[in-house]
């Protein structure tokens, strides 16, 4: 007797929904260290609209690992397991990674605890920790530039630029009434006096270190509002754009705008604002940006102002360079190349 077979075959929905290409837990540990692993984890955005252009976050470090798999411990060939300089620097960098993770984690978990529920005011304490590095940086640099250390204006350019862009979520967020409660206010300026300072002495330190602890901040940041449109998002869509909003995305000069974008050309992106819904898009869409920025800062030199041509042949200062206040110092006791030239 012929055996008759029965296939059944589910519909889908049209409807594009969040689907990450990995658990929300491994999205606060994709800022993880370089050298476990080859592959790159990439983050997509929400599509919640059809003609809403994907926003990829290119995390710097796959998912965490054990040493089982043999990379870390791993030496050059040749080395007859001597200990070479780049298996230190992996080691470093796994040591500051870890770091990292702690203490994006700790700071994640009080934020949970205290806006569970609290949206506009978890977003007001998220903005105001997130432009606290910028300042940093800057401030460190300043000091490098006034003793002769570091004449790199790019760095400077495109991180006051950064801070521009959060400056202005941060406003929109106080707008939004975010900013009402005393504690919020108490809570959010005290973290960002603590973080400055940590900032300061890591950038001293390791710039490297301190690139990576911005972006797993930026990758949260990310992540927040990514969530908070697909749970408000139709919500979102029935109120009106903040006045502070339309004013910074419309405008016509969008120079600042485009200039902490190192990663696409400018003029690539603008904004449209029609409600509070696009407002947050473009404000997850930023922070999407600023993860892909502090990526390049991770490469010593490797960071260049999205505005300056290639073939610029105006005025060009020396570049005086240096990584973290040791090599800044050691660097400045040796000679110039005048003073051995005499």
């Amino acid at each position: 007797m012929a055996t008759t077979l029965s296939a059944s075959i589910s519909s889908t929905s049209k409807t594009l929904i969040f689907k990450p290409l990995f658990s929300p837990n491994s999205i606060r540990l994709s800022c993880n260290r370089r050298s476990i692993s080859r592959r790159t984890l990439r983050t997509w955005a929400t599509l919640l609209r059809d003609d809403e252009k994907s926003v990829v976050v290119e995390d710097s470090f796959p998912v965490k690992k054990g040493l089982a798999d043999g990379e870390v411990s791993k030496v050059d060939a040749g080395s007859s397991g001597d200990v070479s300089p780049g298996a230190l620097e992996r080691w470093a960098v796994k040591i500051e990674h870890s770091i990292n993770i702690a203490l994006t984690d700790s700071v994640i978990k009080i934020l949970d605890t205290l806006y569970h529920d609290r949206h506009y005011a978890r977003f007001y304490v998220l903005e105001t920790i997130a432009r606290v590095p910028y300042f940093a940086f800057i401030s460190v640099l300043h000091l490098y530039e006034s003793c002769g250390w570091w004449r790199r204006a790019d760095y400077l350019k495109v991180h006051f630029a950064e801070s521009w862009n959060e400056l202005h979520h941060l406003l929109i967020m106080e707008e939004l009434g975010g900013n009402s409660l005393w504690f919020d206010r108490f809570l959010a300026q005290h973290i960002a006096i603590f973080y400055y300072f940590t900032i300061v002495l890591m950038y001293a330190i390791s710039p490297r270190m301190a690139y990576h602890f911005s972006e797993c901040v930026e990758n949260h940041a990310f992540t927040t509002y990514d969530k908070f449109l697909l749970l408000q998002g139709d919500e979102l869509k029935k109120l009106p754009a903040p006045e502070v909003a339309v004013k910074y995305y419309m405008n016509d000069d969008l120079y600042m705008f485009d200039e902490f974008q190192t990663d696409r050309e400018p003029q690539t992106r603008r904004p449209k604002i029609e409600n509070l819904y696009d407002v947050f898009v473009n404000i997850r869409d930023d922070e999407a940006e600023h993860c892909k920025t502090m990526k390049a800062c991770q490469t010593h030199g490797s960071l260049r102002s999205p505005h300056d041509s290639k073939d610029d042949s105006g005025c060009v200062l020396p570049q005086a360079d240096c990584e973290g206040i040791i090599d800044c110092i050691k660097k400045s006791l040796k000679p110039t190349t005048r003073e051995t030239s005499k």
